[in-house]
């Protein structure tokens, strides 16, 4: 085949001749400030404990704590009395002088330092009962009263409590490999938490003075030693939620005889707390698959709550492999169950809730727990646990080891809004779904918040989509984060941020994180590599601590995408993203020279040529465009491609395209944050053809962009983020022209 030589000039400014910089003694030097460059300046160094691809090390290691507890709940008086033996294993390679524990129900003490520490202003208008309250009562007796700590041989042991954290002194150090065992006796008066606050309590029935009781933080609780801080010694001031290592459970549950009870761990004494009618019923319910079974009905949850019975009754749970425990009780509670299957195992999902909650709760609760396990655990690993219970506790939204506390009832007429239901489906699926962020895949609440708050909420968005309802979900679709993106830089903080210094937790913690792991999902990784990667950060730390160093590494050790840019933007800044269309500049092709290319210098060899004949790219507004040049291109009216496509085989001539029109687009960014740019272009004849650009295209250049399009069709209109993906603050910026007019060229 003969070869002719062939070139499309742009305009002249894009071949002028480069100049050369001189760099003079007075001029100073410039740090990286490139969005792309890596984050080896924020990231821990990987080390033997956790290691450069994300993953722990293998001297990683993590304590473990057992407990036999023992605790009485004093109906009448919501007052709570335990005893515990605490075995704590020393897993490190450290000696430990000392051991840290948890005292939660201290941060509502009458010393309690919390209070202190927040701003107060002047509420003009009250209600009686609520100037009351605030001004004339007494500060409720709250908090843990520590009867005795002792050693394994009963000898009292020092200790010393410093608000919510008890250090307790050995008399030797305690040496890696080695384990040391401890009792603890106390007691609290149980918090009213519809009046008071608090993550648990009790919620009161006024009119028949019964209780509904969700109790949680209940008993000391080891701390958390790791290779990270030593001790996770942070106050507990209410915001960031808590971190407690792995261990094994014996509870013995002492309450009225009346009552019905869930709890962390499997019932060890079902016939001994339930009649046989019941156990019945559960046992039909482990083989059923398709809708709940009642186990303890309404009528009997009626008959129960009538009278106070003064007689006692204990249930015994024993849970294998831990953080935390949690307890619900009430003579209220009617109790439901299914099994569930999943691709390895069956579970259990159940619900406990009074007859104020029907009937929404008898035809919604349970089975949106049995949704939930099967969503999450397609996106991580199958349900460990022996089952997954969700508490109807108005007002309340919290998550333990296997039961959770979730609002959302009807009107006492027993009618539910979409709003209410939607609102009730929502926290279930979020609260029982922290049963895998962060009680398996256990990362530190009091230090990040949304690395149990943020992956859950994403998590919960993917099980609400799958759900295939047009759920309406908060969190997770990148248009519903702009308000908050876009909002005084005052008030934004980063999502790395600790807990206690996130002004809007709920958007910081919460929706922002589930927000640009759904742009990953979706826009900068694609399902593939993102599902993937994902779950193997999942499997990786599953029972074990992972940092937010681990999750980083491991979303990019999986997937080979490099995400460094989206980390450092999204996560360790306020950036926003503001993408827009700078200018779009039109071209037809001509054999004659406009004036500016005629004065442009192309530059010698820059196409291994010197000399013509060309072909030019002229700008359709250029002074000298002729009113009937503005049209189409055909091959045949140019000489110089007819020529040259003469000389081509047939063959060669069918695989050509065929370009008619031609531009050039310039995007801007006026916002911070990198972020892949999506355009949509609208041809004449209505149709439409989508391009996406990876975020790379602005590594050399974080102003601007440019790309250039050949089409057969004249373009009507271009988009940016048609779709409202990237969570684009501005999008009046977004659209060429700004209003749509006919086509130039035609």
């Amino acid at each position: 085949m003969k070869k002719i030589t062939l070139f499309f000039i742009l305009p002249a400014m894009l071949f002028a001749q480069e100049k050369a910089t001189t760099v003079t003694p007075k001029q100073s030097g410039k740090y990286d400030t490139n969005k792309f460059s890596q984050m080896y300046d924020l990231l821990a160094t990987p080390n033997m404990f956790r290691n450069a691809a994300g993953a722990p090390g293998p001297a990683y290691y993590q304590q473990q704590a057992d407990y036999k507890i023992d605790i009485e709940l004093d109906d009448k008086n919501a007052k709570l009395s335990g005893s515990e033996t605490v075995t704590y294993y020393n897993n490190s390679p450290d000696n430990l002088d000392y051991l840290w524990v948890q005292l939660d129900q201290n941060q509502a003490a009458k010393d309690s330092e919390s209070p202190l520490a927040e701003s107060e202003r002047i509420t003009q208008t009250f209600p009686a009962s609520g100037f009351a309250d605030k001004f004339l009562k007494k500060d409720l007796d709250r908090g843990f009263n520590i009867e005795y700590v002792k050693d394994v041989k009963g000898a009292p042991m020092t200790y010393t409590i410093n608000h919510t954290m008890m250090r307790i002194d050995l008399a030797s150090p305690l040496k890696p490999g080695t384990s040391i065992s401890f009792s603890v006796k106390w007691w609290y008066n149980i918090n009213n938490y519809q009046k008071e606050g608090g993550r648990s309590g009790y919620e009161l029935f006024e009119k028949e003075g019964n209780k509904i009781y969700v109790i949680a933080q209940f008993y000391p609780r080891m701390a958390v030693y790791n290779d990270v801080e030593g001790w996770q010694n942070m106050q507990f001031w209410g915001s960031g939620e808590f971190a407690v290592p792995f261990g094994n459970f014996d509870v013995n549950i002492t309450v009225p005889a009346d009552h019905v009870m869930e709890a962390t761990g499997e019932l060890m004494n079902r016939s001994e707390v339930f009649t046989p009618a019941q156990v019945k019923r559960y046992e039909l319910a482990q083989k059923t698959f398709d809708k709940p079974v009642l186990i303890v009905t309404q009528a009997e949850a009626e008959a129960a709550e009538k009278g106070f019975s003064d007689k006692k009754k204990t249930w015994k749970f024993s849970a294998k492999n831990v953080r935390d425990f949690g307890i619900a009780t009430s003579r209220k509670f009617i109790l439901d169950a299914m099994a569930v299957q999943l691709s390895t195992k069956t579970t259990m999902a159940v619900s406990i809730y009074p007859k104020e909650a029907n009937p929404l709760w008898g035809e919604t609760s349970t089975v949106t727990v049995a949704h939930t396990l099967r969503s999450y655990s397609s996106h991580t690993f199958d349900y460990p646990y022996p089952k997954a219970v969700s508490v109807s506790a108005e007002d309340q939204g919290m998550e333990y080891p296997m039961i959770c506390w979730n609002f959302g009832r009807p009107d006492e007429n027993g009618v539910t809004s979409e709003q209410i239901k939607n609102g009730m489906m929502g926290v279930v699926i979020h609260e029982v779904g922290h049963n895998f962020f962060p009680m398996i895949v256990n990362s530190d609440e009091r230090q990040w918040t949304w690395m149990d708050e943020g992956l859950n909420s994403f998590m919960e968005f993917m099980a609400e989509d799958e759900l295939g309802t047009n759920f309406p979900s908060r969190r997770g679709p990148a248009k519903n984060i702009v308000p908050y993106m876009s909002g005084d830089q005052n008030f934004l903080e980063p999502i790395m941020s600790n807990s206690e210094t996130i002004i809007q937790f709920g958007n910081n913690a919460y929706g922002k994180p589930a927000t640009g792991l759904n742009i990953l999902r979706e826009t900068i990784m694609g399902r593939e590599l993102f599902d993937y990667a994902f779950k193997v950060y999942a499997n990786r730390w599953k029972f074990k601590h992972p940092t937010p160093e681990d999750f980083f590494r491991t979303m990019e050790d999986a997937s080979a995408v490099d995400l460094d840019w989206f980390f450092r933007g999204w996560f360790y800044s306020t950036d926003f993203v503001d993408i827009g269309i700078k200018e779009v500049k039109q071209y037809y092709v001509s054999e004659t020279a406009t004036k500016e290319l005629k004065d442009a210098k192309v530059r010698k060899g820059r196409f291994g040529l010197d000399k013509g004949p060309f072909v030019y790219l002229v700008a359709e507004n250029n002074a000298e465009l002729k009113s009937n040049q503005k049209k189409a291109l055909k091959i045949e009216d140019v000489k110089l491609l007819s020529d040259y496509v003469g000389t081509l085989t047939a063959e060669e001539k069918g695989s050509l395209k065929s370009p008619k029109y031609f531009y050039e687009v310039e995007f801007n960014k006026p916002g911070g944050m990198i972020m892949p740019i999506l355009v949509e272009i609208t041809y004449e004849d209505g149709t439409i053809e989508n391009f996406k650009y990876p975020a790379q295209i602005w590594r050399k250049n974080n102003e601007s962009a440019k790309k250039v399009y050949a089409t057969e069709k004249a373009i009507k209109k271009i988009q940016i983020d048609p779709k409202l993906e990237t969570a684009d603050i501005d999008v009046t910026n977004n659209t060429w022209p700004k209003a749509e007019v006919k086509s130039k060229f035609d």
